[in-house]
């Protein structure tokens, strides 16, 4: 198949022109290749992580350990899915003009994290190369305390609603349009 433009393109989904490494407080959603439901299951409404769901919360901890900048707020990770709040914070030295070390954008930081989780359940399931992410991700810059409140619930209350998510792939859909 040749190459067309007009079909073959991908559009970014993120604010153009915001700074993605700026200070302030991000709402992400990463998906499973497939969204395969690999990281535990949903039992009583609440979520049962098994080995691989803890390697990935393992992993998002990591995040914060490794760049000083980044505070994890609330999360929760489902079968196929995570979602996460994440704070990007100003560190600064003795200066007050300088940052001390240079910021990852979030994207870069979102793929250090999938690169990070699946080297480690790679090594774990004695597999080479296993995609487990999808490609992309979803973002939603936090702009207020409202906002705040609202995605903290959902993140909370995500394992409550499985049976009728849309991530779920034996979801309970209604009949009505």
């Amino acid at each position: 198949m040749k190459y067309d433009p007009n079909k073959h393109h991908r559009r970014s989904i993120r604010l153009q022109g915001y700074d993605y490494s700026s200070a302030g407080a991000y709402f992400i959603t990463i998906c499973t290749e497939n969204r395969k439901c690999l990281f535990g299951n949903i039992i009583n409404e609440k979520m049962i992580l098994n080995n691989i769901g803890y390697i990935v919360v393992d992993s998002l901890l990591w995040l914060e350990k490794q760049y000083k900048y980044v505070k994890l707020d609330e999360m929760v990770v489902m079968p196929n899915h995570i979602h996460a709040i994440l704070f990007m914070v100003d560190c600064r030295g003795g200066s007050q003009t300088a940052p001390t070390e240079k910021r990852k954008p979030l994207g870069r930081l979102i793929g250090a994290f999938k690169t990070v989780s699946t080297k480690r359940i790679n090594e774990i399931n004695k597999t080479s190369g296993i995609k487990l992410w999808q490609r992309n991700y979803y973002e939603h810059i936090i702009r207020n305390e409202i906002e705040l409140k609202r995605i903290r619930e959902y993140i909370t209350n995500n394992p409550l609603k499985w049976e009728f998510d849309k991530e779920n792939p034996v979801r309970i859909t209604s009949d009505l349009p």
